[in-house]
């Protein structure tokens, strides 16, 4: 029996653990926090990322070591590499760590993006400004996730506060400057890639974020379909570019037909969380699959599937379990606001019942708000 290490021990661990034991890998997980909640299914060390030499242990008791967020430094990843094979490779999470690595290597993929520009100083974003012009955010160039460590300027004006809020960070993590995007609407590309160079793409997501958080995700859509080739192929480049092995995520924005590329994540990502009820194999097990040298399972969709994000406190299970198609899942986390505590799939054969248990879900929990987006792509999209 093989054994898969996990570099981080949050919930995108525990789902890698719950798809891999039945393929019969074992796990081991290391954490920087001694409570993670991978933990609770699996053993776990807590160690330091800076210190790789205390990874000594881990690296020889692994067959193979993989991420669960794209914040382990690369160099860590690096050490590894010269110990027990790592996937994906370091060269993947360094790019995906830094937005103007990441947006550069995109456009060299053949995947446009917005305007952006390096920002180091003050001056320099008076002259990001003159290029790229307002309405633009201020982003860090690494550790900004889940909308942190971002200010939007509405003007050139704002160029004052906006230094104020993130100016400290253009020493440590850079900042980049990018032009807003007045988009149709958000999406993900969820995709898996072996070693041996299979690929497979699960059919487009489309997201809705509330304070940058991902708030719920809907799959398929129509429109999905029709860009569903391009989105595919732009994340096959990607990966072959990268010698990407894993599953990972592209983020997008749509505009019409046209696509642009915002960022990349490389691990399982949350708006994949609906494959694990709407797929014929999830992310996590396809991932484990990839990693571990196992041939890819079917991405195909089973059923039109809802994923609704539960942040800061999980809603009354009791209440939602009792209605048909909804799938629970408690990450074993303590609520706090602005944390993703849990989440719920809701599955159906077809848009109208979709739209109809969705309508059924805000109502038993007081949720009306978040599924109404959804009910509306629904109803329009006819998926």
């Amino acid at each position: 029996m093989q054994t898969l290490g996990i570099l981080g021990g949050g919930q995108l661990a525990r789902m890698l653990v719950e798809a891999g034991v039945p393929l019969g890998v074992r796990f081991s997980i290391v954490d920087q926090v001694a409570d993670a909640c991978a933990g609770q299914l699996a053993p776990l060390s807590t160690v330091g990322w800076d210190a790789p030499e205390k990874l000594e242990a881990f690296a020889h008791e692994v067959d193979v070591a993989t991420f669960d967020f794209e914040n382990v430094p690369a160099h860590t990843a690096e050490w590894l590499s010269a110990r027990t094979r790592v996937a994906p490779n370091a060269l993947a999470l360094a790019t995906a760590q830094d937005r103007v690595l990441e947006k550069t290597m995109f456009r060299g993929c053949g995947l446009p993006t917005t305007e952006f520009a390096p920002v180091a100083t003050r001056a320099g974003l008076d002259a990001a400004l003159a290029k790229i012009g307002a309405p633009a955010i201020l982003k860090t160039r690494r550790e900004g996730y889940d909308g942190k460590g971002q200010f939007r300027l509405k003007t050139a004006a704002d160029a004052n506060a906006a230094w104020a809020a993130l100016g400290m960070h253009a020493a440590t993590r850079g900042l980049i400057l990018e032009a807003f995007v007045p988009f149709d609407y958000e999406a993900s590309v969820i995709a898996v890639r072996a070693a041996s160079g299979e690929f497979r793409a699960w059919p487009v997501t489309r997201n809705w974020h509330v304070n940058g958080i991902l708030s719920t995700s809907l799959a398929p859509t129509v429109h999905g379909q029709s860009i569903g080739h391009a989105a595919a192929a732009h994340a096959r480049a990607i990966a072959e570019h990268l010698d990407y092995v894993g599953a990972f995520t592209v983020e997008l924005f749509v505009l019409g037909d046209e696509l642009l590329g915002n960022e990349m994540a490389p691990r399982v990502h949350n708006s994949g969380h609906w494959t694990i009820e709407g797929a014929v194999t999830s992310q996590f097990e396809n991932h484990v699959r990839a990693v571990m040298g196992m041939p890819l399972g079917d991405t195909a969709v089973r059923f039109p599937s809802c994923m609704l994000n539960w942040i800061g406190e999980l809603p009354d299970r009791d209440k939602l379990i009792a209605l048909p198609g909804v799938h629970w899942h408690d990450y074993g986390k303590a609520p706090r606001p602005g944390r993703k505590v849990g989440h719920a799939t809701v599955c159906a054969s077809d848009a109208a019942t979709l739209a109809k248990r969705l309508e059924q879900v805000g109502r038993a929990v007081g949720r009306e708000a978040q599924v109404a987006p959804v009910i509306e792509a629904c109803r329009h999209d006819h998926l």
